[in-house]
């Protein structure tokens, strides 16, 4: 759905629950907003967690030590996951 369509149908769903006073017979047009606005949010929290499991990523690196008497190769790959996290802000720079 993106972030946009997200974002769009909580709005329309909140005009249609709080601000339309509007009466069809066999239709609650609150009760329509409020629907619009739990599917907004469900798929904003599912873009967003689809974003997150995005930045994860790989990293590779290449040796070339021997390992325990076998002579060298011409490569040896190991490869780790690292999650980056910016919970932390970067120190500002000096002089500033």
């Amino acid at each position: 759905m993106g972030l946009g369509g997200s974002i769009f149908l909580l709005v329309i769903g909140a005009i249609l629950a709080f601000a339309v006073n509007a009466d069809i017979s066999g239709l609650d047009i609150n009760i329509i907003g409020w629907i619009l606005m739990a599917a907004g949010l469900v798929g904003l929290i599912v873009t967003l967690w689809y974003w997150n499991s995005r930045r994860r990523t790989v990293v590779t690196r290449q040796t070339n030590q021997p390992v325990d008497g076998v002579p060298a190769r011409p490569a040896q790959y190991s490869e780790y996951r690292e999650t980056r996290r910016d919970d932390v802000p970067p120190p500002p720079p000096p002089g500033y």
